[in-house]
């Protein structure tokens, strides 16, 4: 894998949107494969297509480009909230490709995938309206928060430079498609509050009283939610199901 942009592709465009734009979807369209299928692989859509920029042949996966300069921070621009929203409800969502680049020497810094099943309203902030003097007045986008996305979530094809090996990704892709079967959004949401509030851990075994400290977290996010420690519990005992996590003793847990 070859992690620096090809410069001749960009010499015609004059706008350094465009330029990032066509060097970043290039690389992705030369050098990624399909992460869910591990097909050599992956296309690029037509400019108009409006709800992804790739698509896997061998397994149909469709997946949307996000790229940003330096650092990703923990939230990342998106289109129209209203639209981001709706989408999460369809099958057809497509997962995302997020990459980051270098702005002095324009390589790939890193590149990871997020995987649809991830994406849950609780993510999508809704940002202010434009003003009224804005080309578009009154139109809201929406910011992307990945610091609400456990890191089980973000599979890295390139991490610091650092080209991780294939069979890693496609395995670190396995290991969530059981959040596919929560066609609840609300459901999927839980599961990834817990898988979230696990890894803050910082450790591979955890006590079910560990867990339990985030009560008052997951209350503020659910306040209509009355029995959180009911709550906790069940969604431990669906990961554990899942085989992402295993019983080890009596309220005693472990990460797989």
């Amino acid at each position: 894998m070859n992690l620096n942009f090809d410069f001749k592709l960009a010499e015609r465009y004059k706008s350094p949107s465009q330029r990032i734009r066509v060097l970043t979807e290039s690389w992705v369209d030369k050098q990624i494969y399909c992460p869910n299928c591990g097909e050599l692989k992956i296309n690029k859509y037509e400019n108009s297509r409006p709800v992804a920029d790739f698509f896997c042949s061998g397994c149909k996966e469709d997946y949307e480009l996000k790229s940003k300069k330096d650092s990703m921070g923990s939230k990342i621009l998106d289109g129209a909230y209203r639209t981001m929203i709706e989408r999460l409800k369809e099958s057809n969502n497509p997962n995302f490709f997020f990459l980051n680049y270098g702005q002095q020497n324009f390589e790939v810094l890193n590149f990871f995938v997020i995987p649809k099943q991830f994406f849950v309203p609780e993510i999508i902030e809704k940002r202010k309206p434009l003003s009224e003097n804005a080309r578009r007045a009154g139109w809201v986008g929406c910011n992307i928060l990945t610091s609400g996305i456990p890191q089980t979530g973000k599979i890295f094809f390139v991490k610091n430079k650092i080209i991780e090996p294939k069979n890693k990704v496609l395995e670190n892709w396995q290991k969530t498609l059981f959040l596919k079967q929560e066609k609840e959004v609300s459901a999927r949401g839980w599961l990834l509050d817990v898988m979230v509030c696990i890894e803050k851990l910082g450790k591979k075994n955890f006590y079910l009283d560990e867990v339990y400290a985030f009560e008052k977290e997951l209350s503020k996010k659910h306040p209509d939610n009355k029995h959180i420690t009911d709550k906790i519990r069940q969604q431990l005992q669906v990961l554990r199901d899942k085989g992402y996590l295993s019983f080890v003793d009596k309220g005693k847990y472990k990460l797989n």
